[in-house]
């Protein structure tokens, strides 16, 4: 669908006169990110600025901290890591435009703690309990009250000064237009439509509007968006006593640039539109910085600051379809405005191109906060409960699949080789009910028998493609054709998608996979910001060395590819599935849908399944029935089965029986 077709299925019609296809209310980082996503994807974009030095962006800190931060698991974190992961390759794609620096740097979070409020279980590859001597050692000069910490490796930061820099510069650079000194005083609705806004240079139109005013947007619209204060600081640090860790404290954090600068944040004040420094809030911000790293006490002080972030009841971002047609919000950020620009710009990117809305912006909705509450009758404590209907005990809502940041609500992974026909392979893949397909690089790109046209034979906005590295016999080969592959996802639409299934397999007979250049290839592509999933024989310790190499899930077969003997390695799968802290998808050598379930009723988190459909009598019924078996595994494994006893158990009762 074209931008115009898409603007008037927004609108349900042409709109007259308008000066603009795409008018972004809002020029902080969320703003820019949409602006520069939807001119890439060849859009034409207005963006209206108020005060660019006023917006949160600028105030932050630029961490990137969902594990530090302690966001408990859901949607919300979901969304978090899945903008977290897009971060290195979207950095380098603004850095690429402009040539300016963003300052994003994964460098790890520690998170010193005053007493131990939280069980220290096992490590995570996420989260490293250290003690007291260790986080002394890790950091010398924490206070002395530190007892411990946590290493939050996978967070970091980025300078989001620079960021925003580099974002006004790429949309510049890319055609956006950009008009600063804007107000907006008031959207004009008519019939479920913003027909036109009125600012400070009169009255202007569009075809879509998207509203990323962050904590002024509640001036504009009915939105339960407040402002919440922050006070910062950033001193300058001697070349001696650099502090070399981010160091999520308490009410605190320091971020330490590697020019020298030491951010201190930040108050967190609900004192409606007050602005400026105050005393009593740069005391505070002081003496818990000092609490937490007292060397800096002596520090120049180089910068004061403050900024408002858009706070919402439940602090969740508001993102998605507003009440009107035309009308896309992106609002609400909160403390992580920095953190979930990519996504942010992604989601929002792909429903005004492609019409395309994610399942998880349902969480984000605007229309959250207006569910009706129960009704109580007075004064006969007599109560009316509103009947709900009630929600399946599974459903894609309640039980997602995550991998590297990105959610799904179908656990059943297909592919597209061996299929008689392309009609046949699209057949399947509707009938399975499937959202991941995967797809060999090498034979996409040189139209391998039954490859040709297979990239538009998929619509890859509703299907997330898995290039894999299919014959590729060393780790170099596969470290190149899996570039390729993320090219290939970009050029059909895809610009996040850096996910890719690593397949190192030398043997021709067997076709097994070589444990050695799988372990090589998974690390120099995790340092180039893949999404990794190896397939790998079902070695319980070269899994564990895979997840710590930070691939995103391990792939076990069941038996070998294409052979349709079912599950062969049980026990060492069980293994890995006890052990793993990313998903375990069990790929290859499932024959049947009983064998299928079986896998899911061990713990696996996902099969990839496509000889056992492909070559089946009728394809589309087998793949139905797979997709049918991966749900109904599922819903076995979380329900729990009954304990197997040694002797028999009467399901009847022995009394009250007639005599």
């Amino acid at each position: 669908m074209s931008l115009n077709q898409e603007s008037l299925a927004f609108s349900g019609g042409s709109v007259k006169n308008s000066t603009s296809e795409i008018l972004i209310v809002g020029g902080g980082i969320i703003g820019l990110a949409i602006a520069v996503d939807l001119q890439l994807r060849g859009a034409k974009v207005t963006l209206l600025v108020r005060d660019i030095a006023q917006a949160a962006s600028r105030a932050a800190a630029g961490m990137l901290a969902p594990h530090a931060e302690g966001i408990p698991p859901g949607p919300f974190l979901d969304l978090c890591l899945q903008s977290r992961w897009l971060y290195p390759e979207w950095s380098r794609k603004i850095e690429d435009l402009t040539g300016i620096n963003s300052g994003y740097y994964p460098c790890g979070i520690l998170a010193p703690v005053y007493e131990q409020n939280q069980p220290i279980t096992a490590n995570a590859a996420n989260k490293i309990w250290l003690d007291s001597n260790a986080v002394h050692l890790y950091q010398p000069g924490l206070g002395k009250d530190v007892i411990g910490g946590w290493w939050y490796p996978d967070d970091g930061q980025v300078d989001n000064r620079q960021l925003v820099t580099a974002l006004q510069q790429a949309a510049e650079n890319l055609g956006v237009e950009i008009r600063q000194g804007i107000e907006v005083h008031a959207l004009q609705q008519k019939q479920g439509k913003v027909k036109s806004i009125y600012t400070s240079i009169g009255e202007l139109e569009a075809k879509i509007y998207i509203l990323a005013a962050g904590s002024w947007a509640s001036q504009l619209l009915p939105l339960p968006i407040h402002p919440v204060k922050g006070q910062m600081a950033a001193v300058k640090m001697p070349p001696n006593q650099t502090l070399a860790r981010v160091l999520f404290g308490p009410q605190t954090y320091l971020v330490p640039r590697r020019n020298g600068r030491l951010i201190i944040g930040a108050t967190s004040e609900k004192v409606a539109w007050q602005t400026g420094n105050t005393p009593q809030g740069l005391q505070t911000l002081f003496e818990r910085a000092t609490r937490l790293y007292p060397p800096l006490a002596d520090w120049e002080i180089e910068e004061m600051w403050w900024g408002f972030r858009p706070g919402t009841p439940d602090e969740l971002p508001i993102l998605g379809r507003s009440s009107c047609d035309n009308l896309i919000l992106a609002t609400g950020h909160y403390r992580n405005g920095i953190l979930l620009a990519p996504v942010t710009a992604s989601l929002i990117a792909d429903l005004v191109i492609n019409q395309k809305t994610d399942p998880i912006l349902t969480h984000f909705r605007c229309d959250r906060f207006n569910q009706p509450s129960p009704v109580t009758i007075s004064p006969m404590s007599l109560t009316i409960i509103e009947n709900k209907p009630s929600q399946p005990l599974l459903s894609p809502q309640n039980d997602r699949l995550t991998i590297a940041g990105k959610t799904f609500h179908s656990r059943l992974m297909t592919g597209t080789g061996k299929y008689a026909n392309l009609t046949t392979m699209q057949e399947s893949i509707t009938a399975s009910e499937c959202q991941i397909v995967t797809v060999a690089v090498r034979r996409v790109q040189t139209n391998a028998p039954g490859h040709e046209g297979l990239a538009e034979a998929i619509d890859w906005s509703k299907i997330w493609m898995l290039p894999n590295t299919a014959g590729c016999q060393t780790a170099e080969e596969a470290i190149r054709v899996a570039r390729l592959g993320r090219e290939m996802a970009k050029l059909l639409g895809q610009e996040d998608n850096n996910f890719i299934k690593l397949e190192v397999i030398p043997d021709p007979k067997y076709l097994l996979p070589d444990p050695i250049g799988t372990l090589q290839a998974a690390e120099q592509l995790v340092k180039e910001g893949f999404a990794v999933l190896p397939y790998i024989n079902a070695d319980p310790l070269l899994a564990k060395r895979l997840e710590e190499a930070g691939c995103a899930t391990v792939m076990p077969l069941g038996s070998p590819i294409g052979s349709g003997q079912g599950l062969k390695n049980e026990a060492n799968i069980a293994i890995i599935i006890e052990s793993a802290k990313i998903p375990v998808v069990v790929d290859a050598g499932i024959g049947t849908p009983s064998e299928a379930a079986r896998a899911m009723e061990m713990g696996a988190d996902a099969l990839l399944i496509n000889s056992a459909i492909a070559m089946a009598a009728n394809p589309a019924m087998m793949a139905q029935a797979m997709g049918m078996a991966a749900k109904a595994g599922r819903l076995a494994y979380l329900a729990g089965r009954m304990p197997i006893k040694s002797y028999a158990s009467p399901s009847s009762p022995l009394t009250g029986t007639i005599a």
